[in-house]
C-alpha cells in the first residue's frame, strides 16, 4: 500500500506567495514562494503543489522562473498548474523542473486533452485538478476558470471519467471549505475514495491535526495543506509525527526525486 502524503499547497498570483478564504475572500500575502519551499524542503514534506490562481501569459512566464529556482533548490517533488491549455503547456512545466502538471479547466472544456496529455507525457506526470461547491438544489458541481464558472458535472463521476481517461491522480478541492480552516469534506472523500482507483489528494479546510486524520481516514492518498502550516504553529514534522503516533502509514525521512 502506498504511504500517505503531506503535501503543502502553494497559491501563486503574479508571482506571490497568497492566500484566500473560499478562493475569493481575505487575500493574504504568505511569503516568498521558493524561500518558502526550501524551509518545506528541510521540514522533509513529501511533495508540493503550487497552482498559478489568475493565470496569464505574463505570470506563466514568472511561475516558470519559480519553478526553475525551485527545482535547483529543493529535492521533493513537485506539481504545478494554472493555466495548462496545450501539451507545450505541460512540456515547459516540465522542462523548467516540475514532477507532475496539474489540468483542471481544460479538461472540463476538452476532455480528450487529459488522454492526449497522458499518451505523450505519461500518466503519471498528469493530475487533473477538480474544484467544487455544493449547491442548494443540484448537489455538489465543479467549477472551473479559478472557481469563477460552473460545470453541469458532479465531482466524483467526472473524477472518473478522467481516471479513465488516463489521469494519474486526482485533486480534489471544496471550495466551501478553502481557507475556512473548519475541516475537509468527509462525505465527498469518503465517496470518492470508495469509487476511484487512482490516488485522490484532497484540499480544501485543514485547520488541525484531527482534520488531517480525518481526510487520510476518510480514504484520502495525500492531505494538501494550505494555511494550517502558514498561519498556525502546525509545522509538517508535528503532523507526521502525529499522524505515525495514530497508525498512519506516514515516510519517516524527507522525500527526493530519487
Amino acid at each position: 500500500m502506498l504511504k500517505k502524503r503531506l503535501i503543502p499547497k502553494f497559491l501563486l498570483r503574479d508571482g506571490r506567495l497568497v492566500k484566500y478564504t473560499r478562493f475569493f475572500d481575505n487575500e493574504r500575502i504568505a511569503g516568498n514562494p521558493v524561500t518558502t519551499a526550501k524551509v518545506y524542503n528541510d521540514y522533509g514534506v513529501d511533495e508540493l503543489i503550487v497552482l498559478d490562481i489568475v493565470p496569464s501569459e505574463q505570470s506563466r512566464g514568472r511561475v516558470v522562473e519559480i519553478i526553475e529556482r525551485m527545482s535547483e533548490e529543493i529535492f521533493m517533488p513537485f506539481t504545478v498548474g494554472g493555466g495548462v491549455r496545450t501539451l507545450e503547456d505541460v512540456n515547459r512545466l516540465l522542462r523548467a523542473g516540475a514532477d507532475k502538471v496539474s489540468v483542471n479547466s481544460e479538461a472540463v472544456r476538452r476532455p480528450e486533452f487529459v488522454r492526449e496529455a497522458a499518451r505523450t507525457f505519461g500518466d503519471q506526470c498528469i493530475t487533473v485538478s477538480i474544484d467544487y461547491k455544493r449547491t442548494g438544489t443540484e448537489g455538489a458541481r465543479v467549477f472551473i476558470e479559478g472557481g469563477r464558472e460552473p460545470a453541469a458535472l458532479d465531482p466524483i463521476e467526472w473524477a472518473l471519467r478522467c481516471e479513465d481517461l488516463h489521469c494519474g491522480e486526482i485533486l480534489l478541492g471544496s471550495i466551501d471549505r478553502d481557507g475556512t480552516m473548519e475541516g475537509y469534506d468527509l462525505d465527498m472523500i469518503h465517496e470518492a475514495a470508495e469509487r476511484l482507483s487512482v490516488p485522490l489528494i484532497v484540499s480544501g479546510g485543514c485547520g488541525s491535526l484531527q482534520h488531517a486524520i480525518d481526510a487520510l481516514e476518510a480514504g484520502a492518498s495525500a492531505v494538501a495543506i494550505s494555511s494550517m502550516f502558514l498561519f498556525t504553529d502546525h509545522s509538517p514534522i508535528k503532523l507526521r509525527s502525529h499522524l505515525a503516533s495514530r497508525g498512519l502509514d506516514v515516510r519517516t525521512s524527507a522525500s527526493s526525486r530519487n
